[in-house]
C-alpha cells in the first residue's frame, strides 16, 4: 500500500467504521472484544501508527508543558533536564522559553501560551504574586523555587532560609565567627536566603560580627563583594553566597589575590549546581534536590490537567548541605 496507512485504511481492512477504529485503538468502551481484536490486528498488519499531533488537536490537547528558564543559571539547566525526564515519563513534552538580558519573563511566558502549552512551570520567577495569579487564571501555573505568599498558587521549592542556615551552622561548626553573606538582590528568593542568614547568625550569638553585602545572582557580584572584603580588611573568614555563581565570583577574586581557600577563607554556595561539582572547583554548597523538585512540579501540573484538582499544592522540600573542599576550619588567630 503506497503512503502512510490511515485510520480509514484500518477501518476498511477490519470492516468497521472509522469511529469504531478510534474507540478500539484508544481502548474506549463500545467495541466488542472480537471487534477490538480485529481492529488491532488490521492496524498491525498495515503498520498503522496514530498521528499523535492530529489526535491531540482533535481532543484540544497538546500535552505540552511550558517551562521558563534563565540561560545564565546553571541550576535552571539542571532542573530543566530533570523536568524533561519526568514529563516524558508521563507522556508530555517540555517546551522551553528562555529569559535573557533582552527578553523578559513576560515575553517568555507569552511564547509558551502561543505554543498552546497546557500548563507553565516557572523557574524562580520574578513576576509579582498578583501577576502570577492573573496568569494562573489563563492556564495552570506551577511556581518552582520561591514563595508567593498566596494560597491559590501551586508552589514547589526548598526552604531557602533553612538552606542558608545549614551553611551558617556548617561554618560556625568549623570555628568561624566572622561571617559575610553576599545577597542575590531584592527578589523573593534572595530575601528568604538573606533572612535565613540573619536568623542563623543571631541564633549563634554572632549577629554583631556578621556582614551583609548586597549583590545579585551573578559572578560579578561575587567578585565585587570579595574585592570589598579584601580592600576593607574585614575580619571575615567565612562567606555564604546566595548562589553558586556568586560563590564562583568570590573564589575567582580570592585566587587572583593569592588568598588560599579554605586555609584563609571558607566559601559556601547555594544550588549545588554542576559548576559547584567540577573537579577544579569542588564548592561546598546547598542542594535544592532538583530531581524531587522536578517530580513534584510535574505532578502538580498533571493533577490540575488530568485529575481536575482545584486546591493549592504547596510543597516545601528540605535542603541538603554538600561539603566539598572550599570550606574548612577557621584560621587560628
Amino acid at each position: 500500500m503506497p503512503g502512510r496507512p490511515t485510520i480509514k485504511d484500518v477501518a476498511a481492512r477490519a470492516g468497521v467504521s472509522k469511529g469504531m477504529v478510534s474507540l478500539a485503538l484508544r481502548g474506549a468502551p463500545g467495541p466488542s472484544v472480537q471487534t477490538a481484536a480485529r481492529v488491532l490486528a488490521a492496524a498491525e498488519e498495515l503498520g498503522y501508527r496514530a498521528d499523535r499531533a492530529a489526535s491531540s488537536l482533535a481532543l484540544r490537547r497538546t500535552r505540552l508543558l511550558g517551562v521558563t528558564m534563565s540561560v545564565r543559571n546553571a541550576f535552571h539547566a539542571e532542573l530543566v533536564e530533570e523536568l524533561q525526564a519526568v514529563a516524558e515519563d508521563a507522556g508530555y513534552e517540555v517546551v522551553l522559553a528562555a529569559v535573557t538580558r533582552t527578553r523578559g519573563e513576560r515575553a517568555a511566558v507569552e511564547t509558551l501560551l502561543d505554543s498552546r502549552c497546557e500548563a507553565v512551570l516557572l523557574l524562580g520567577p520574578e513576576l509579582s504574586a498578583v501577576e502570577l495569579a492573573e496568569l494562573d487564571v489563563r492556564t495552570p501555573v506551577v511556581v518552582i523555587g520561591r514563595r508567593t505568599g498566596r494560597d491559590d498558587l501551586d508552589v514547589v521549592r526548598v526552604g531557602d532560609d533553612a538552606g542558608v542556615a545549614l551553611a551558617v551552622d556548617h561554618l560556625v561548626g568549623l570555628g568561624h565567627r566572622d561571617l559575610l553573606h553576599v545577597t542575590g538582590g531584592p527578589g523573593e528568593i534572595a530575601r528568604d536566603r538573606r533572612e535565613g542568614f540573619l536568623q542563623a547568625v543571631a541564633r549563634h550569638g554572632l549577629a554583631d560580627r556578621a556582614r551583609i553585602v548586597e549583590g545579585e545572582f551573578s559572578e560579578e557580584a561575587g567578585q565585587e563583594a570579595a574585592a570589598a572584603l579584601l580592600a576593607g580588611g574585614w575580619p571575615t573568614t567565612g562567606v555564604v553566597a546566595a548562589n553558586d555563581r556568586i560563590a564562583l565570583g568570590v573564589l575567582d577574586t580570592f585566587a587572583r589575590a593569592g588568598q588560599a581557600v579554605p586555609q584563609r577563607f571558607s566559601v559556601v554556595g547555594y544550588d549545588d549546581s554542576l559548576l559547584a561539582q567540577l573537579t577544579h572547583v569542588q564548592l561546598t554548597s546547598i542542594s535544592q534536590q532538583p530531581v524531587e523538585q522536578a517530580r513534584q512540579a510535574v505532578r502538580a501540573a498533571l493533577e490540575r490537567l488530568d485529575a481536575g484538582r482545584t486546591g493549592q499544592r504547596d510543597v516545601v522540600l528540605a535542603p541538603r548541605l554538600v561539603v566539598r573542599r572550599t570550606s574548612g576550619p577557621a584560621p587560628s588567630a
